[in-house]
């Protein structure tokens, strides 16, 4: 009897098996390669009027599937649960601005870097904010970030609010409930050109966190990681990431 139950399993899984096959490449890529990236994180990734993730994350990730010969199928999630999500087969990658760090890479596997990060807090112009003196502040960081990590272990004496959104601490900073923030200095770079961030200004050094922004993929995907780190070096061998890089910053950010 357990023989049998076997065996119609193996019927039942075959056809599964089979597809999955079918939808590899034979190269250790997916067709369609399915890229998850939040979506609330301007200029990078975010949702344009018409509902479709733009940015430079995407421009990039479009880019890769482009050199890789695979069509790029776009996948939203929210930031607390991406990595959750990758693991459970959602998708095959993320292309979200997530830093390199040792922690992440005891869970999942990063390519090399595709661009540079470093962290500042932005404060009010009128403030008095010192990065020296966090007792008694307020400050804000998106949950499950290296900004927020490291606000936990060293901003002893301050009030930290975490936020499910980068989004969502701009606003409470234009409408002074938090001192400053501790974010990604190129995403601050660009809140500081809109209207609400018009009475801010980056306080202090920056801070490097982390080995760069990867993209994230299963450790068992290692030959997809691989395929991935190989169409990145062509990109920006071949001008194409130079041009991308041009469409949001003045500044070169690899």
């Amino acid at each position: 009897m357990k023989r049998l139950i076997a065996f119609l399993m193996a019927l039942l899984v075959s056809p599964l098996l089979f597809a999955a096959h079918a939808a590899d490449t034979g190269a250790g890529i997916p067709n369609p390669l399915r890229i998850g990236s939040e979506g609330a994180y301007p200029p990078f990734n975010v949702v344009d009027q018409s509902g479709q993730l733009k940015g430079f994350d995407i421009d990039i990730a479009l880019a890769l599937c482009e050199r890789l010969k695979v069509e790029c199928k776009l996948v939203a999630q929210d930031w607390d649960g991406i990595i959750p999500a990758l693991l459970g087969g959602k998708y095959d990658a993320i292309v979200a601005s997530m830093s390199i760090t040792a922690e992440r890479k005891k869970v999942i596997g990063f390519t090399d870097k595709y661009y540079s990060n470093k962290v500042r807090f932005v404060a009010a112009k009128d403030g008095g904010f010192d990065p020296g003196n966090l007792a008694g502040k307020t400050i804000g960081a998106q949950r499950a970030t290296i900004a927020a990590s490291w606000l936990e272990k060293n901003a002893g004496g301050a009030k930290i609010k975490l936020y499910d959104t980068q989004t969502n601490a701009y606003l409470d900073l234009a409408a002074r409930r938090l001192d400053a923030i501790f974010a990604d200095g190129l995403v601050l770079h660009e809140w500081l050109k809109t209207r609400d961030g018009a009475g801010f200004v980056l306080v202090g050094k920056a801070y490097e966190l982390d080995e760069g922004i990867g993209i994230a993929v299963r450790k068992e995907d290692d030959a997809l990681r691989q395929r991935l780190n190989a169409a990145l070096a062509a990109i920006i061998a071949d001008g194409t990431y130079a041009r991308i890089n041009a469409r949001y910053f003045p500044f070169s950010i690899y």
